[in-house]
Protein backbone atom coordinates (compact mmCIF):
# COMPACT_ATOMS: atom_id res chain seq x y z
CA UNK A 1 0.00 0.00 0.00
CA UNK A 2 1.45 3.37 -0.93
CA UNK A 3 1.74 6.24 1.18
CA UNK A 4 -0.20 8.30 -0.30
CA UNK A 5 -3.53 6.00 -0.23
CA UNK A 6 -2.32 4.96 3.41
CA UNK A 7 -2.76 8.61 4.37
CA UNK A 8 -6.16 8.70 2.69
CA UNK A 9 -7.48 6.27 5.14
CA UNK A 10 -6.61 7.71 8.19
CA UNK A 11 -8.21 10.82 7.15
CA UNK A 12 -11.00 8.86 6.65
CA UNK A 13 -10.83 7.61 10.16
CA UNK A 14 -9.22 4.28 9.05
CA UNK A 15 -6.81 2.58 11.65
CA UNK A 16 -4.77 0.04 9.83
CA UNK A 17 -3.61 -2.40 12.15
CA UNK A 18 -3.61 -6.15 12.43
CA UNK A 19 -1.45 -8.86 10.78
CA UNK A 20 -0.98 -9.15 7.32
CA UNK A 21 1.08 -12.30 6.11
CA UNK A 22 3.08 -12.82 3.24
CA UNK A 23 4.39 -16.46 3.97
CA UNK A 24 5.72 -18.16 6.76
CA UNK A 25 9.56 -19.76 7.57
CA UNK A 26 9.60 -23.79 7.13
CA UNK A 27 12.34 -23.89 9.84
CA UNK A 28 12.68 -21.63 13.06
CA UNK A 29 15.51 -23.24 15.39
CA UNK A 30 14.02 -22.10 19.02
CA UNK A 31 16.10 -20.25 21.33
CA UNK A 32 17.29 -21.40 24.27
CA UNK A 33 18.96 -20.01 27.59
CA UNK A 34 22.09 -20.90 27.07
CA UNK A 35 21.94 -19.89 23.31
CA UNK A 36 20.50 -16.53 24.63
CA UNK A 37 23.38 -15.92 26.78
CA UNK A 38 25.99 -16.39 24.44
CA UNK A 39 24.33 -16.65 20.71
CA UNK A 40 26.16 -18.26 17.44
CA UNK A 41 28.37 -15.94 16.28
CA UNK A 42 26.45 -15.75 13.39
CA UNK A 43 23.04 -14.35 15.02
CA UNK A 44 22.25 -11.00 16.47
CA UNK A 45 19.20 -12.12 19.08
CA UNK A 46 19.84 -9.30 21.67
CA UNK A 47 19.48 -5.32 20.78
CA UNK A 48 24.01 -5.53 21.08
CA UNK A 49 23.51 -9.09 19.72
CA UNK A 50 24.74 -10.36 23.28
CA UNK A 51 23.07 -9.74 26.88
CA UNK A 52 26.34 -7.26 27.69
CA UNK A 53 25.15 -4.90 25.95
CA UNK A 54 29.06 -4.50 23.71
CA UNK A 55 27.79 -5.15 20.49
CA UNK A 56 30.91 -6.75 19.53
CA UNK A 57 30.47 -9.30 17.22
CA UNK A 58 33.30 -12.22 16.40
CA UNK A 59 33.01 -12.53 13.06
CA UNK A 60 36.25 -11.63 10.78
CA UNK A 61 35.23 -12.49 7.43
CA UNK A 62 34.68 -8.88 6.58
CA UNK A 63 37.82 -7.33 7.89
CA UNK A 64 39.97 -4.29 7.77
CA UNK A 65 41.79 -5.80 4.87
CA UNK A 66 39.07 -6.42 2.90
CA UNK A 67 36.19 -4.20 3.53
CA UNK A 68 36.55 -1.85 0.65
CA UNK A 69 35.71 -4.30 -1.39
CA UNK A 70 31.78 -4.26 0.30
CA UNK A 71 28.78 -4.64 -2.44
CA UNK A 72 24.95 -4.39 -1.88
CA UNK A 73 23.01 -7.24 -1.95
CA UNK A 74 20.02 -6.63 -1.21
CA UNK A 75 17.49 -3.75 0.32
CA UNK A 76 14.18 -3.53 1.72
CA UNK A 77 11.85 -0.92 1.95
CA UNK A 78 10.05 -1.10 5.13
CA UNK A 79 6.44 0.34 6.53
CA UNK A 80 5.86 4.58 7.49
CA UNK A 81 6.47 5.66 10.15
CA UNK A 82 9.24 6.33 12.78
CA UNK A 83 11.94 3.78 12.76
CA UNK A 84 15.04 3.41 14.74
CA UNK A 85 15.35 -0.45 14.31
CA UNK A 86 17.72 -3.25 15.29
CA UNK A 87 17.86 -5.52 12.15
CA UNK A 88 17.79 -9.03 13.99
CA UNK A 89 18.75 -12.15 12.69
CA UNK A 90 18.55 -15.89 14.00
CA UNK A 91 19.52 -18.23 11.62
CA UNK A 92 19.29 -16.95 8.36
CA UNK A 93 16.30 -14.78 9.10
CA UNK A 94 15.96 -11.14 9.74
CA UNK A 95 13.03 -9.42 11.87
CA UNK A 96 13.31 -6.09 11.77
CA UNK A 97 11.42 -3.81 14.06
CA UNK A 98 8.54 -1.31 12.49
CA UNK A 99 7.18 1.68 13.88
CA UNK A 100 4.66 1.27 17.15
CA UNK A 101 5.98 -2.18 17.72
CA UNK A 102 5.12 -3.56 14.20
CA UNK A 103 7.57 -6.43 13.01
CA UNK A 104 8.66 -7.95 9.63
CA UNK A 105 10.31 -11.53 8.68
CA UNK A 106 13.09 -11.41 5.73
CA UNK A 107 15.27 -13.63 4.56
CA UNK A 108 18.62 -12.90 5.33
CA UNK A 109 20.43 -13.70 1.91
CA UNK A 110 17.69 -12.54 -0.61
CA UNK A 111 15.43 -9.99 1.35
CA UNK A 112 12.03 -11.74 0.51
CA UNK A 113 9.47 -10.78 2.47
CA UNK A 114 8.50 -14.27 4.90
CA UNK A 115 5.41 -12.34 7.27
CA UNK A 116 4.61 -8.66 8.45
CA UNK A 117 2.53 -8.07 11.68
CA UNK A 118 1.72 -4.91 10.84
CA UNK A 119 0.05 -2.40 13.56
CA UNK A 120 -0.51 1.03 11.07
CA UNK A 121 -0.42 4.48 11.77
CA UNK A 122 -2.58 6.29 14.76
CA UNK A 123 -3.88 9.67 14.47
CA UNK A 124 -1.64 11.12 16.67
CA UNK A 125 1.31 10.02 19.58
CA UNK A 126 2.58 11.22 22.83
CA UNK A 127 6.42 12.08 21.63
CA UNK A 128 9.23 11.30 24.19
CA UNK A 129 10.09 14.54 26.19
CA UNK A 130 6.93 16.24 24.31
CA UNK A 131 4.73 16.71 27.68
CA UNK A 132 1.20 16.98 27.17
CA UNK A 133 1.62 18.24 23.33
CA UNK A 134 0.24 15.76 21.27
CA UNK A 135 1.74 15.79 17.29
CA UNK A 136 -1.06 16.00 14.81
CA UNK A 137 -1.04 16.81 11.09
CA UNK A 138 -2.13 14.18 8.36
CA UNK A 139 1.02 15.19 6.32
CA UNK A 140 3.61 14.10 9.18
CA UNK A 141 4.00 10.19 8.69
CA UNK A 142 6.85 10.39 11.84
CA UNK A 143 3.97 12.10 13.51
CA UNK A 144 1.47 9.18 13.22
CA UNK A 145 3.97 6.72 14.56
CA UNK A 146 6.50 6.02 17.60
CA UNK A 147 9.99 3.99 17.00
CA UNK A 148 10.78 0.56 18.60
CA UNK A 149 14.37 -0.03 19.05
CA UNK A 150 14.76 -4.05 19.15
CA UNK A 151 12.87 -7.00 19.70
CA UNK A 152 13.70 -9.90 22.29
CA UNK A 153 13.77 -13.89 21.50
CA UNK A 154 13.20 -16.75 23.50
CA UNK A 155 11.98 -20.17 22.29
CA UNK A 156 10.00 -20.27 19.22
CA UNK A 157 8.96 -16.99 19.61
CA UNK A 158 9.88 -13.37 19.13
CA UNK A 159 8.94 -10.38 21.42
CA UNK A 160 7.92 -6.54 20.69
CA UNK A 161 6.77 -3.69 22.51
CA UNK A 162 4.20 -1.06 20.84
CA UNK A 163 3.77 2.19 21.41
CA UNK A 164 1.23 4.10 23.84
CA UNK A 165 -0.80 4.75 20.81
CA UNK A 166 -1.04 1.27 20.44
CA UNK A 167 -1.72 -0.01 24.03
CA UNK A 168 1.06 -0.03 25.58
CA UNK A 169 1.19 -4.15 25.29
CA UNK A 170 4.25 -6.48 24.68
CA UNK A 171 3.14 -8.96 22.13
CA UNK A 172 4.57 -12.57 21.52
CA UNK A 173 4.64 -13.75 17.61
CA UNK A 174 5.15 -17.20 16.64
CA UNK A 175 8.65 -16.75 15.04
CA UNK A 176 7.20 -18.88 12.05
CA UNK A 177 4.21 -17.35 11.17
CA UNK A 178 4.16 -13.80 13.12
CA UNK A 179 0.65 -14.74 14.63
CA UNK A 180 0.33 -13.58 17.70
CA UNK A 181 0.95 -16.06 20.65
CA UNK A 182 -0.35 -14.04 23.04
CA UNK A 183 -0.35 -10.23 24.19
CA UNK A 184 -0.32 -8.42 27.21
CA UNK A 185 -1.07 -5.03 28.37
CA UNK A 186 2.32 -3.04 30.42
CA UNK A 187 0.96 0.38 30.73
CA UNK A 188 2.01 3.61 28.92
CA UNK A 189 4.34 2.77 26.27
CA UNK A 190 7.51 1.71 24.59
CA UNK A 191 10.50 2.95 22.50
CA UNK A 192 13.22 0.02 23.65
CA UNK A 193 11.82 -3.17 23.05
CA UNK A 194 12.16 -6.02 26.32
CA UNK A 195 15.30 -8.14 26.91
CA UNK A 196 15.01 -12.01 27.42
CA UNK A 197 16.49 -13.19 30.09
CA UNK A 198 15.91 -16.90 31.52
CA UNK A 199 12.64 -17.37 30.72
CA UNK A 200 11.20 -13.55 31.28
CA UNK A 201 10.51 -10.96 28.75
CA UNK A 202 12.02 -7.49 30.82
CA UNK A 203 11.40 -4.22 29.65
CA UNK A 204 10.80 -0.42 30.81
CA UNK A 205 8.13 2.31 30.05
CA UNK A 206 8.15 5.93 28.63
CA UNK A 207 5.74 8.39 28.34
CA UNK A 208 4.64 8.59 32.50
CA UNK A 209 5.07 12.27 32.42
CA UNK A 210 1.43 13.14 33.17
CA UNK A 211 -0.07 13.86 36.38
CA UNK A 212 -2.21 10.41 37.23
CA UNK A 213 -2.90 8.17 40.06
CA UNK A 214 -1.44 5.15 38.60
CA UNK A 215 0.97 3.34 40.81
CA UNK A 216 3.71 2.92 40.08
CA UNK A 217 4.40 5.89 37.96
CA UNK A 218 6.91 4.30 35.96
CA UNK A 219 8.33 1.28 36.60
CA UNK A 220 10.22 -2.00 35.21
CA UNK A 221 8.09 -5.19 34.64
CA UNK A 222 9.32 -8.60 34.02
CA UNK A 223 6.84 -10.83 32.21
CA UNK A 224 6.69 -15.06 31.90
CA UNK A 225 8.14 -15.30 28.34
CA UNK A 226 5.94 -18.82 27.82
CA UNK A 227 2.45 -17.01 29.05
CA UNK A 228 2.88 -13.16 29.19
CA UNK A 229 1.74 -13.47 33.17
CA UNK A 230 3.45 -10.46 35.24
CA UNK A 231 6.08 -11.91 37.57
CA UNK A 232 7.12 -8.49 38.86
CA UNK A 233 6.77 -5.01 38.55
CA UNK A 234 9.02 -2.61 39.74
CA UNK A 235 8.93 1.29 40.37
CA UNK A 236 11.60 3.72 38.90
CA UNK A 237 10.47 6.52 41.02
CA UNK A 238 10.51 6.47 45.11
CA UNK A 239 7.58 6.00 46.63
CA UNK A 240 6.56 8.23 49.78
CA UNK A 241 7.81 6.09 52.60
CA UNK A 242 10.56 3.69 50.74
CA UNK A 243 13.78 3.64 49.85
CA UNK A 244 15.05 5.45 52.72
CA UNK A 245 15.06 8.98 52.94
CA UNK A 246 12.17 11.09 51.07
CA UNK A 247 13.83 12.33 47.56
CA UNK A 248 11.27 14.17 46.55
CA UNK A 249 10.50 16.78 49.29
CA UNK A 250 7.90 15.12 50.41
CA UNK A 251 5.57 15.41 47.26
CA UNK A 252 2.73 13.17 46.84
CA UNK A 253 3.36 10.48 44.47
CA UNK A 254 1.12 11.53 41.82
CA UNK A 255 3.07 14.72 40.57
CA UNK A 256 6.48 12.46 40.88
CA UNK A 257 7.09 11.83 36.98
CA UNK A 258 9.82 10.80 34.78
CA UNK A 259 12.14 7.75 35.16
CA UNK A 260 11.22 6.09 32.07
CA UNK A 261 13.45 3.74 30.07
CA UNK A 262 14.24 4.97 26.12
CA UNK A 263 17.22 1.69 26.27
CA UNK A 264 16.38 -2.20 26.11
CA UNK A 265 18.47 -3.34 29.59
CA UNK A 266 21.32 -5.75 29.80
CA UNK A 267 21.92 -9.02 32.11
CA UNK A 268 24.43 -10.55 33.50
CA UNK A 269 23.49 -14.50 34.60
CA UNK A 270 26.44 -14.67 36.91
CA UNK A 271 24.80 -11.70 39.31
CA UNK A 272 21.66 -12.50 38.22
CA UNK A 273 20.95 -8.68 37.68
CA UNK A 274 18.93 -6.63 35.05
CA UNK A 275 20.80 -2.97 34.13
CA UNK A 276 18.55 -0.50 33.53
CA UNK A 277 18.84 3.12 32.78
CA UNK A 278 16.33 5.79 34.00
CA UNK A 279 15.21 9.17 32.53
CA UNK A 280 15.03 12.75 34.37
CA UNK A 281 12.63 13.45 36.33
CA UNK A 282 9.27 15.15 35.16
CA UNK A 283 8.95 18.12 35.34
CA UNK A 284 12.66 19.04 33.76
CA UNK A 285 13.67 21.58 36.50
CA UNK A 286 13.59 21.18 40.09
CA UNK A 287 11.20 24.29 41.08
CA UNK A 288 8.96 23.28 38.17
CA UNK A 289 8.44 20.15 39.97
CA UNK A 290 8.21 21.65 43.55
CA UNK A 291 10.68 19.96 44.98
CA UNK A 292 14.61 20.53 45.42
CA UNK A 293 15.50 16.87 46.34
CA UNK A 294 17.63 14.42 44.72
CA UNK A 295 14.64 12.53 43.14
CA UNK A 296 15.32 9.40 43.33
CA UNK A 297 15.51 6.67 40.67
CA UNK A 298 15.81 9.16 38.27
CA UNK A 299 19.12 9.50 35.80
CA UNK A 300 20.06 6.46 37.54
CA UNK A 301 21.80 2.54 36.86
CA UNK A 302 19.32 0.31 38.14
CA UNK A 303 20.05 -3.26 39.25
CA UNK A 304 17.41 -5.34 39.59
CA UNK A 305 17.17 -9.03 40.80
CA UNK A 306 15.88 -10.85 37.99
CA UNK A 307 13.51 -13.35 39.99
CA UNK A 308 11.91 -10.42 42.05
CA UNK A 309 12.49 -7.77 40.67
CA UNK A 310 14.30 -5.69 43.78
CA UNK A 311 16.30 -3.39 43.52
CA UNK A 312 19.80 -4.87 44.51
CA UNK A 313 21.42 -1.27 44.14
CA UNK A 314 21.13 2.04 42.45
CA UNK A 315 23.79 5.40 41.15
CA UNK A 316 22.36 7.92 40.52
CA UNK A 317 24.98 10.19 38.33
CA UNK A 318 22.89 13.63 38.08
CA UNK A 319 21.01 14.02 41.35
CA UNK A 320 17.88 16.58 40.91
CA UNK A 321 18.68 16.50 37.47
CA UNK A 322 17.56 20.35 36.17
CA UNK A 323 18.71 20.17 32.28
CA UNK A 324 16.73 17.49 30.61
CA UNK A 325 20.31 15.20 30.23
CA UNK A 326 19.04 11.62 30.51
CA UNK A 327 21.15 8.72 31.86
CA UNK A 328 18.58 6.22 30.56
CA UNK A 329 20.51 4.52 27.61
CA UNK A 330 22.46 1.19 26.84
CA UNK A 331 24.38 -0.52 30.19
CA UNK A 332 27.79 -2.11 28.67
CA UNK A 333 29.03 -4.91 30.93
CA UNK A 334 32.49 -5.39 31.08
CA UNK A 335 35.06 -7.55 32.61
CA UNK A 336 38.83 -6.11 32.45
CA UNK A 337 41.65 -6.42 34.44
CA UNK A 338 39.93 -8.67 37.24
CA UNK A 339 37.16 -6.05 37.72
CA UNK A 340 33.62 -6.39 37.02
CA UNK A 341 32.23 -3.61 35.94
CA UNK A 342 28.82 -1.66 34.10
CA UNK A 343 29.54 1.56 32.28
CA UNK A 344 27.17 3.95 30.89
CA UNK A 345 26.80 7.49 29.21
CA UNK A 346 24.06 9.80 28.85
CA UNK A 347 23.36 13.31 27.34
CA UNK A 348 26.00 15.25 29.23
CA UNK A 349 29.11 13.12 27.93
CA UNK A 350 30.17 11.68 31.35
CA UNK A 351 31.44 8.26 31.08
CA UNK A 352 30.27 6.55 34.78
CA UNK A 353 31.39 2.82 35.27
CA UNK A 354 30.08 1.15 38.50
CA UNK A 355 30.92 -2.52 40.19
CA UNK A 356 28.61 -4.66 38.75
CA UNK A 357 27.74 -6.44 41.74
CA UNK A 358 27.75 -3.88 44.30
CA UNK A 359 26.83 -0.47 42.39
CA UNK A 360 29.97 1.11 44.16
CA UNK A 361 31.16 4.05 41.97
CA UNK A 362 34.55 3.58 40.25
CA UNK A 363 35.19 6.32 38.06
CA UNK A 364 33.79 9.29 35.95
CA UNK A 365 35.58 10.66 32.57
CA UNK A 366 34.38 14.19 31.28
CA UNK A 367 34.50 14.28 27.72
CA UNK A 368 35.09 17.96 28.62
CA UNK A 369 32.20 19.73 26.54
CA UNK A 370 29.74 20.11 28.97
CA UNK A 371 29.64 23.53 31.12
CA UNK A 372 26.52 22.48 33.71
CA UNK A 373 28.17 21.53 36.62
CA UNK A 374 31.95 19.70 38.07
CA UNK A 375 31.95 15.57 38.72
CA UNK A 376 32.56 15.25 42.76
CA UNK A 377 36.04 13.44 43.46
CA UNK A 378 34.25 11.18 46.12
CA UNK A 379 31.18 10.13 44.70
CA UNK A 380 31.50 10.83 41.06
CA UNK A 381 28.39 12.83 40.97
CA UNK A 382 27.59 15.88 38.92
CA UNK A 383 27.40 18.66 40.59
CA UNK A 384 25.48 21.23 39.19
CA UNK A 385 27.65 25.20 39.38
CA UNK A 386 24.52 26.52 38.22
CA UNK A 387 20.76 26.06 38.18
CA UNK A 388 17.75 27.71 35.38
CA UNK A 389 16.20 30.32 37.27
CA UNK A 390 12.26 31.15 36.46
CA UNK A 391 11.82 33.67 33.25
CA UNK A 392 15.98 34.16 33.26
CA UNK A 393 17.71 33.14 29.87
CA UNK A 394 20.31 30.98 29.95
CA UNK A 395 22.58 29.09 27.09
CA UNK A 396 23.74 25.34 28.50
CA UNK A 397 25.84 22.81 27.11
CA UNK A 398 24.87 20.58 25.59
CA UNK A 399 21.39 21.37 24.39
CA UNK A 400 18.62 19.20 25.48
CA UNK A 401 18.93 16.56 22.55
CA UNK A 402 22.56 16.00 24.64
CA UNK A 403 25.94 15.49 23.01
CA UNK A 404 25.04 11.15 23.67
CA UNK A 405 21.46 9.97 23.43
CA UNK A 406 20.08 6.83 22.35
CA UNK A 407 22.86 6.35 19.62
CA UNK A 408 24.19 3.46 21.64
CA UNK A 409 28.11 2.42 22.09
CA UNK A 410 30.18 -0.21 21.39
CA UNK A 411 32.83 -2.11 23.41
CA UNK A 412 36.26 -3.35 21.41
CA UNK A 413 37.92 -5.08 23.78
CA UNK A 414 41.56 -5.73 22.54
CA UNK A 415 41.85 -1.95 22.92
CA UNK A 416 39.67 -1.66 25.94
CA UNK A 417 38.12 1.56 23.92
CA UNK A 418 34.26 2.17 23.59
CA UNK A 419 33.10 4.49 20.37
CA UNK A 420 30.99 6.84 21.14
CA UNK A 421 28.48 8.64 18.72
CA UNK A 422 28.23 12.55 19.56
CA UNK A 423 26.34 15.73 18.59
CA UNK A 424 28.16 18.83 19.75
CA UNK A 425 25.26 21.83 19.91
CA UNK A 426 23.81 23.67 22.99
CA UNK A 427 20.68 25.35 23.99
CA UNK A 428 20.22 29.22 24.65
CA UNK A 429 16.06 29.72 26.23
CA UNK A 430 14.09 30.96 29.26
CA UNK A 431 12.93 28.45 32.03
CA UNK A 432 9.10 27.95 32.38
CA UNK A 433 6.90 28.72 35.68
CA UNK A 434 6.64 26.26 37.73
CA UNK A 435 4.29 23.24 36.73
CA UNK A 436 0.31 23.25 38.63
CA UNK A 437 0.17 20.23 40.78
CA UNK A 438 -3.30 18.97 39.34
CA UNK A 439 -4.49 15.61 38.03
CA UNK A 440 -4.11 15.45 33.98
CA UNK A 441 -1.27 18.20 34.37
CA UNK A 442 2.02 17.71 34.63
CA UNK A 443 4.68 16.89 31.50
CA UNK A 444 8.28 18.37 30.61
CA UNK A 445 8.01 22.09 31.56
CA UNK A 446 11.29 23.09 30.05
CA UNK A 447 12.56 25.84 28.24
CA UNK A 448 10.92 28.39 26.18
CA UNK A 449 11.80 30.15 22.94
CA UNK A 450 14.47 27.55 22.61
CA UNK A 451 17.20 27.82 20.10
CA UNK A 452 20.08 25.97 19.17
CA UNK A 453 23.72 26.70 18.60
CA UNK A 454 26.98 25.45 17.70
CA UNK A 455 29.26 24.55 20.82
CA UNK A 456 32.13 26.88 20.97
CA UNK A 457 34.38 24.61 20.06
CA UNK A 458 32.77 23.33 16.89
CA UNK A 459 31.53 26.37 15.03
CA UNK A 460 30.82 24.33 11.91
CA UNK A 461 30.00 21.30 12.80
CA UNK A 462 27.90 19.07 14.86
CA UNK A 463 29.15 15.62 14.56
CA UNK A 464 32.12 13.31 16.54
CA UNK A 465 32.86 10.20 16.96
CA UNK A 466 35.15 9.12 19.64
CA UNK A 467 36.96 6.40 21.07
CA UNK A 468 37.85 6.40 24.62
CA UNK A 469 39.75 4.12 26.78
CA UNK A 470 37.33 2.77 29.39
CA UNK A 471 40.53 2.19 31.93
CA UNK A 472 41.18 6.20 32.22
CA UNK A 473 39.12 8.38 29.96
CA UNK A 474 41.65 8.56 27.21
CA UNK A 475 40.60 9.97 24.16
CA UNK A 476 42.17 7.25 21.87
CA UNK A 477 41.13 9.13 18.62
CA UNK A 478 38.19 10.75 17.23
CA UNK A 479 36.28 11.83 13.38
CA UNK A 480 34.93 14.84 13.41
CA UNK A 481 32.03 15.46 10.86
CA UNK A 482 29.63 18.48 10.06
CA UNK A 483 26.85 16.37 10.86
CA UNK A 484 26.41 14.24 13.97
CA UNK A 485 26.07 9.91 14.10
CA UNK A 486 22.86 8.84 13.59
CA UNK A 487 22.56 5.50 14.52
CA UNK A 488 24.60 3.61 17.07
CA UNK A 489 28.02 1.90 16.45
CA UNK A 490 29.11 -1.83 16.13
CA UNK A 491 32.71 -3.59 16.27
CA UNK A 492 33.76 -6.88 14.63
CA UNK A 493 36.75 -8.96 15.55
CA UNK A 494 37.32 -8.13 12.52
CA UNK A 495 38.91 -4.64 13.59
CA UNK A 496 36.47 -2.56 12.09
CA UNK A 497 33.96 -0.19 13.92
CA UNK A 498 31.00 1.21 11.97
CA UNK A 499 28.91 4.06 12.81
CA UNK A 500 26.23 6.29 10.25
CA UNK A 501 25.88 9.77 10.24
CA UNK A 502 22.83 12.36 9.35
CA UNK A 503 24.21 13.50 6.02
CA UNK A 504 23.59 9.79 4.94
CA UNK A 505 26.67 8.20 5.24
CA UNK A 506 28.06 4.91 6.72
CA UNK A 507 31.81 4.49 7.68
CA UNK A 508 33.68 1.76 8.71
CA UNK A 509 36.72 2.84 10.80
CA UNK A 510 40.06 0.84 11.60
CA UNK A 511 39.28 0.05 15.29
CA UNK A 512 42.60 0.50 16.36
CA UNK A 513 43.46 4.15 14.33
CA UNK A 514 40.32 5.20 13.36
CA UNK A 515 41.03 5.53 9.65
CA UNK A 516 38.03 5.32 7.26
CA UNK A 517 39.02 2.03 5.62
CA UNK A 518 35.44 1.95 3.48
CA UNK A 519 32.59 4.58 3.21
CA UNK A 520 29.55 4.18 1.57
CA UNK A 521 26.49 6.62 1.05
CA UNK A 522 22.51 5.85 0.87
CA UNK A 523 19.41 7.49 -0.25
CA UNK A 524 18.60 8.73 2.79
CA UNK A 525 20.45 8.85 7.11
CA UNK A 526 21.34 5.37 8.18
CA UNK A 527 18.96 5.41 11.39
CA UNK A 528 18.91 3.03 14.10
CA UNK A 529 21.72 0.28 14.85
CA UNK A 530 23.84 -1.66 12.15
CA UNK A 531 24.36 -5.40 12.83
CA UNK A 532 26.29 -7.90 11.10
CA UNK A 533 25.35 -11.96 10.78
CA UNK A 534 26.62 -14.87 8.94
CA UNK A 535 24.31 -17.71 6.79
CA UNK A 536 25.84 -20.48 4.98
CA UNK A 537 29.66 -19.21 5.46
CA UNK A 538 28.76 -15.75 3.98
CA UNK A 539 28.77 -12.72 6.62
CA UNK A 540 26.86 -9.57 5.88
CA UNK A 541 26.45 -6.37 7.30
CA UNK A 542 22.82 -4.74 7.81
CA UNK A 543 22.31 -0.70 7.71
CA UNK A 544 19.10 0.75 8.61
CA UNK A 545 17.95 3.54 7.67
CA UNK A 546 14.27 5.80 8.87
CA UNK A 547 12.91 9.28 9.85
CA UNK A 548 14.26 8.80 13.58
CA UNK A 549 11.83 10.02 16.36
CA UNK A 550 11.53 13.47 15.62
CA UNK A 551 13.72 14.80 17.80
CA UNK A 552 16.65 17.61 17.89
CA UNK A 553 19.09 15.04 17.01
CA UNK A 554 17.10 14.80 13.71
CA UNK A 555 15.71 18.24 13.28
CA UNK A 556 18.69 20.68 14.50
CA UNK A 557 21.37 19.81 12.23
CA UNK A 558 19.29 20.74 8.98
CA UNK A 559 18.52 24.05 10.47
CA UNK A 560 22.48 24.67 11.82
CA UNK A 561 23.58 24.00 8.43
CA UNK A 562 20.68 24.56 6.01
CA UNK A 563 23.58 23.97 3.06
CA UNK A 564 23.11 19.81 4.04
CA UNK A 565 20.54 18.09 3.04
CA UNK A 566 19.69 14.72 3.93
CA UNK A 567 17.60 14.59 0.81
CA UNK A 568 15.13 16.66 -1.02
CA UNK A 569 11.55 16.49 1.00
CA UNK A 570 11.77 17.07 4.44
CA UNK A 571 13.44 14.83 6.93
CA UNK A 572 9.97 13.47 8.54
CA UNK A 573 9.43 11.74 5.09
CA UNK A 574 13.25 10.09 4.76
CA UNK A 575 13.19 6.29 4.07
CA UNK A 576 12.83 3.77 6.25
CA UNK A 577 13.97 0.31 5.26
CA UNK A 578 17.64 -1.41 5.59
CA UNK A 579 20.40 -2.08 3.08
CA UNK A 580 22.59 -5.12 3.16
CA UNK A 581 26.16 -5.59 2.15
CA UNK A 582 28.85 -8.19 2.08
CA UNK A 583 31.78 -9.11 0.20
CA UNK A 584 32.14 -9.91 -3.61
CA UNK A 585 31.64 -13.80 -4.31
CA UNK A 586 33.72 -15.56 -6.45
CA UNK A 587 32.82 -16.55 -9.59
CA UNK A 588 30.94 -19.70 -10.92
CA UNK A 589 33.41 -22.39 -12.41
Amino acid sequence: MNYQLRLFLVACGVVLTGFAGAGQIKEYKPVTNAESLNPDPGDWIHWRRTPDGQAFSPLTQINKQNVHTLQLVWSWASHDGMTEATPHVRGGIMFLPQASGGVQALDAVTGDLLWDYHLGLAKADIGEGSGNTRVTGLGNAAGLSRPMRNLAFWGDKVYTATSIHQGGKLVALDAKTGKVVWEQPVGYGHSAGPIAADGKIVLGTTNCQEFSKADPPCFIAALDAETGKEIWKTSTIQRPGEGGPDSWSGIPLMFRRGGENWGAGSYDPKTRLVYFGTAQAKPWIPYQRHTDGTALYTSSTLALDIDTGKIAWYYQAIPGEAYDMDETFERILIDYDGKSSVFEMGKIGILWEMDRRTGQYRSAHDLGYQDQGHIDPKTGQLVYDRLPQQGVPISFCPGVSGFKNWRAMAYYPKTYAVFIPLQLWCTTGVPAPPIEQKEGGGGTGGFRNSKSSFHPTRPDGTGEFAAMDIRNGKILWSHKTRTPPTTSAMTTAGGLVVVGNFNRNTYFYEAETGKILYQVRLPGPPVGSPTTYMVNGRQYVAIPLGTGSMGGWMRTPPGLMPDIRAQSQRWEFFPNGVHVFALPQPPRK
